[in-house]
């Protein structure tokens, strides 16, 4: 897996759901509408794939959307049902319920996609084979595989290694099962009944979203060789707004 190194300066498969709110939609101001039609003009697309609302990195997303004009999407494969929640009594599902809406409102800022699959959010796990298990690794890979053929995403990025022991075991599982969705989803033999509806597709390029706090957090030294630099950080005319503004809007 290549590793992506991202700077920010200051300036199932009928399971898995792209939500549409059903509501009026809303009104554009003519530099979004000018942004709009220029990323017309642009063919790239971007999944980025985590494990948990608040996992995903929306200073990446709002760039990719917004500066690259990417079409980019962000796959969590839970919905947060088993945080905590300080400001409210909801727990568990109500939670998740909450959690999902606010992804989809963080979209709708930084202009990106939201998708899910159906693991459940079951509190915090030691390990990747309980996560798993608990998931049901087959059903979840085949969500992941789902969204990658309907999305059908030129590069994909995970937020997390997929050789990470020093984590969440959820955010170890969600690279693992993008790494091995990277490949399932172009081969034809695995998930045919997913084939009258999408075809098979395979990613360009597999990448982990990388950053300087990653090593620092494990008390190991930052060496940038072998990573791919990326400022992600600049000023968007079209919006009035810079890339870290809209990502900090959107942050869940």
């Amino acid at each position: 897996m290549t590793v992506l190194a991202v700077v920010l300066s200051a300036a199932a498969f009928t399971s898995v759901a792209e939500t549409h709110a059903a509501e009026a939609p809303r009104a554009m101001h003519p530099g979004e509408i000018r942004l709009a039609l220029e990323k017309l003009n642009v063919l790239g697309r971007v999944l980025y794939v985590a494990a948990h609302p608040d996992d995903e990195n929306t200073g990446l997303i709002s760039f990719f959307a917004n500066g690259a004009r990417y079409d980019t999407a962000y796959l969590s494969l839970t919905r947060g049902d088993g945080g905590q929640n300080l400001i409210g009594p909801e727990l568990g599902e109500q939670l998740g319920v909450i959690r999902t809406q606010e992804l989809l409102e963080a979209r709708k800022i930084d202009r990106g996609t939201q998708f899910f699959t159906r693991a459940n959010d079951f509190g915090y796990s030691k390990s990747v084979p309980e996560t798993l298990r608990i998931w049901d690794r087959e059903k979840i890979l085949a969500d992941v595989v789902w969204t990658i053929r309907k999305f059908r995403p030129d590069v994909i990025v995970t937020r997390f290694p997929a050789d990470d022991d020093k984590t969440h075991g959820h955010h170890t599982a969600s690279a693992q099962l993008a790494q091995e969705a990277f490949k399932a989803a172009a081969d034809p033999t695995r998930f045919p009944e997913q084939l009258a509806f999408v075809q098979p597709w395979q990613a360009t390029r597999l990448v982990w979203n990388a950053s300087s706090f990653f090593f620092r957090a494990r008390n190991l030294p930052f060496d940038p060789t072998g990573l791919i630099p990326l400022e992600a950080g600049g000023y968007q005319p079209l919006l009035g707004k810079s890339f870290p503004e809209i990502s900090a809007a959107s942050r869940t």
